[in-house]
């Protein structure tokens, strides 16, 4: 059975053809754990657990990555104290990390009630700086961001033209 999917960069339906053939690696933005999970964010993680099922269904080895954001959400430019994870810290009287814990077993047993698969792997923004930082420097240097009072700033206008130029070439090239 061919697995058909929409490839937005041509706009197109097209066969699926992994990397590496028989192999899928599958990274899906988790949640930032500072506060209850609701039925809106359960509905993407139902979402990637049905296209989970259907790749090792059709016999692909799925690596299924999903990131726990535990640090850091921002509300407004600069200013800590609008951090969501301070201010929930402030309102529980507790640790940042207590929040982590409490709100990541939190997200864990919602998923279960749904019966949702887990992933192989799920890492943590705090246990990955370093590779952000070395990311954050690549994007920096190709132009893709840049670097305001502190902060790193993405060009999406910037990588909007360069996809649709992208999209000029495949389209020209097929």
């Amino acid at each position: 059975m061919q697995l058909k999917i929409y490839n937005s960069l041509t706009a197109e339906k097209e066969i699926f053809k992994p990397i590496l053939e028989g192999n899928v690696g599958m990274y899906v933005c988790g949640p930032t754990v500072y506060s209850n999970v609701h039925l809106g964010n359960v509905r993407t993680f139902l979402s990637f657990d049905f296209i989970y099922r259907s790749l090792t269904h059709l016999g692909y080895k799925v690596r299924y990555v999903r990131n726990i954001t535990d640090a850091g959400h921002l509300t407004d430019d600069g200013d800590v104290n609008n951090d969501r994870f301070v201010k929930q810290t402030r309102l529980e009287k507790l640790e940042p990390m207590e929040i982590v814990q409490k709100y990541t077993v939190d997200f864990h047993k919602v998923l279960d009630m749904f019966n949702l698969l887990p992933p192989n792997i799920e890492p943590t923004a705090t246990g990955h700086i370093v590779e952000q930082i070395e990311l954050t420097q690549k994007l920096i240097e190709k132009g893709f961001a840049y670097e305001s009072n502190g902060f790193c700033v993405f060009r999406r206008v910037g990588i909007q033209q360069k996809r649709l130029e992208l999209r000029r070439i495949v389209k020209k090239k097929y």
